[in-house]
């Protein structure tokens, strides 16, 4: 990676959680069909409720221009914008029920949630970036993709690897320069009431 936004914890976390993060500026070049397939293999192993497996995914290389041109359309204008640089183009689904009985899964997109954070997890071990996006056109992608009912598409996520920021324009220059700020533990770990600081030593 040409470009890392290291993270400056206040207790220690695996490198890959202290690495990651989301560029918008991307380098071009491809991305190895060995890499891709271990991304979502680490989707493929994340838990789920009942073991149901909500996630679905759409996706589409660079290298496949339509393809890619298809998927990128079901960006809103913003992000089609930086992400047209991405290797890969990826839209997260979930399957909203149960398979066994056909009632709504309440923890469907939580568990989509979970497998892409896999697969962010493993991109960022092979020096890759992922920058995951709520901004997509969900019906378009209906529309294109014949997703069925009982499935929704639910974000977007652009894979590759990150390139120097010095080739991107204001203000995504300034969003890939500037630290990653977070709240403190103490803002969202409670403890015996709602915002009270849990006391954890």
């Amino acid at each position: 990676m040409s470009h890392v936004k290291h993270a400056v914890p206040d207790h220690p976390i695996h490198d890959a959680l202290a690495t990651r993060w989301s560029p918008y500026g991307f380098d071009p070049r491809p991305l190895p069909a060995a890499d891709i397939r271990s991304l979502f293999e680490a989707a493929r192993w994340a838990p789920s409720a009942f073991n149901e497996q909500p996630w679905r995914y759409l996706v589409a290389r660079r290298e496949d221009e339509e393809a890619f041109a298809t998927l990128l359309s079901c960006l809103v204008e913003a992000n089609q914008q930086w992400a047209r640089q991405a290797s890969v183009l990826v839209i997260t689904v979930a399957r909203l029920t149960y398979t066994a009985n056909g009632k709504p899964n309440g923890t469907a997109r939580h568990d989509v949630g979970l497998a892409s954070a896999n697969s962010t997890m493993e991109a960022t071990s092979r020096g890759l970036v992922v920058h995951q996006m709520g901004g997509i056109l969900p019906d378009r992608a209906r529309e294109l993709y014949g997703i069925p009912e009982g499935y929704a598409a639910i974000t977007a996520l652009a894979i590759g690897y990150a390139a120097d920021p010095a080739v991107l324009p204001e203000p995504l220059l300034e969003r890939d320069t500037t630290p990653r700020p977070r709240r403190t533990q103490d803002e969202f770990v409670f403890g015996g009431a709602w915002g009270e600081a849990a006391r954890l030593d």
